[in-house]
């Protein structure tokens, strides 16, 4: 590409502007979404008691949403893909968000299982649609593990903003209304309300797009046109060219080939081991942070504060992975981290270590996002790509219900998170040693 002064300007401007009004609502979307989805583990400190829930109830309750999530995963990626990304995003805010507030009048399990069910089938493909479809249409191959690091920062970011607002919250009943249904009523307004902003924030693509000038619509076709002549190397150099032909035929995969790839059905079986912990990670830690002496309140900050660290770690994983190119140690060492963060958080009962440990839980369950939702879209382009990104999130997700549903119950049954973390941390290092067994690729020179 041309270097001259004019096309770098241009190639500044242009940059900036996706950063700006794609990345950023993305990031905003992505906050409020795990708000949403994480709130409950806070509301539980005291909504547990008042509906007289036990631990299993609640483990179920939290995991049925991904069976919502699952169900409607692919579907929702591929009509985003064919349609329009913009509208399917602003249809899943709103509709999570008026499900979300339900949640305040729950007063039976049925109810609580029936409401969290739904919310995960309004936000089953929110993260497909934002990775598959959306970034890989305004940033190359070589970008996209920043500009996604940049969007799943907001994992950690939500719960830094979220942990001690909830925490409050959840000790302030308001007009009638306990503490843990106001949590629920207050964090579902900015879903709506950002669900009607983005009809006219976000553009489908970059020849729709009203805040960039023709001159900058010309640089990103040059750029995508540009990223497609080359195609990634093995870092074997004698397999070369049998890549090159193998990541070409893969680049026009159909969605049902796509489905079937051996690569991609990796990837979801390392998916489903990473969110088995993870969401045991995150639906229980304020529990266990509480149940070591610490009060609502200091809990909330506690994790907050574990979370600050994991989105600086996370930002500076995915920098590092695309400075580097280097895609497996970057992912599988944060799953390392996790795996003895667990094991050593519930083996240990001295409050200041416990915590520090948690703090490795923490870092190493988010360290990989960016790396990881990048790797899909190397060798897959298009619905295929949307495709598989869904069914990876889908069965990454089958994790989502099986952490939370298992910890609650071994809960229940031994008294304590020992037994059920530490298999758990068996299933973060498994994964990261599948991730080590990706094939890992590089941009050839020009």
């Amino acid at each position: 590409m041309n270097q001259d002064p004019v096309r770098r300007t241009v190639a500044y401007r242009a940059k900036r502007k996706a950063y700006l009004n794609m990345v950023l609502p993305a990031f905003l979307i992505s906050i409020i979404a795990y708000l949403d989805r994480n709130n409950l583990s806070y509301a539980k400190l005291t909504m547990n008691a008042e509906l007289g829930f036990t631990d299993a109830n609640y483990g179920f309750g939290a995991g049925i949403f991904f069976a919502g999530y699952i169900l409607f995963e692919i579907p929702g990626a591929l009509i985003a893909e064919r349609f329009s990304a913009r509208l399917w995003l602003s249809r899943i805010m709103i509709t999570w968000g008026f499900f979300t507030a339900l949640m305040a009048w729950v007063t039976q399990g049925w109810q609580f299982y029936a409401l969290r069910f739904l919310i995960g089938a309004a936000e089953a493909s929110l993260y497909p649609v934002l990775m598959a479809t959306m970034i890989p249409r305004w940033f190359v191959a070589k970008d996209r593990a920043v500009a996604i690091a940049m969007i799943m920062a907001s994992l950690p970011f939500s719960s830094v903003l979220g942990a001690p607002i909830a925490g409050w919250l959840i000790d302030t009943p308001w007009m009638g209304f306990q503490g843990w249904q106001v949590l629920f009523i207050v964090e579902a307004i900015p879903a709506l309300l950002l669900g009607l902003v983005v009809l006219v924030w976000l553009a489908d693509r970059p020849e729709s797009a009203w805040w960039l000038t023709e001159d900058e619509k010309d640089y990103f076709r040059q750029i995508h046109a540009e990223d497609t002549d080359w195609h990634e190397m093995s870092e074997d150099p004698g397999a070369s060219t049998q890549n090159i032909r193998s990541n070409t035929s893969k680049a026009h995969y159909t969605v049902w080939q796509a489905l079937s790839d051996r690569e991609v059905l990796k990837l979801c079986l390392t998916y489903f081991l990473w969110l088995t912990g993870y969401w045991g990670f995150n639906y229980f830690t304020p529990s266990l942070l509480k149940d070591q002496g610490w009060s609502n309140q200091a809990s909330g900050w506690l994790f907050s504060a574990i979370m600050a660290m994991a989105t600086v770690v996370m930002l500076a994983v995915g920098y590092s992975s695309s400075r580097t190119g280097e895609r497996r140690w970057h992912g599988a060492s944060g799953m390392f981290l996790a795996a003895v963060g667990l094991f050593g958080g519930t083996m240990v009962s001295e409050p200041i270590t416990a915590f520090l440990f948690l703090c490795a839980a923490g870092i190493g369950v988010y360290s990989a996002m960016g790396v990881w939702w990048s790797y899909p879209t190397t060798f897959l382009r298009g619905a295929a790509a949307a495709g598989a990104v869904g069914l990876i999130n889908s069965v990454g997700n089958i994790g989502g219900f099986v952490g939370p549903t298992f910890t609650g119950t071994l809960k229940e049954w031994t008294g304590n998170y020992t037994l059920a973390w530490v298999l758990m941390s068996i299933f973060l290092a498994l994964a990261g040693l599948l991730v080590l067994t990706l094939r890992q690729s590089k941009r050839p020179s020009r």
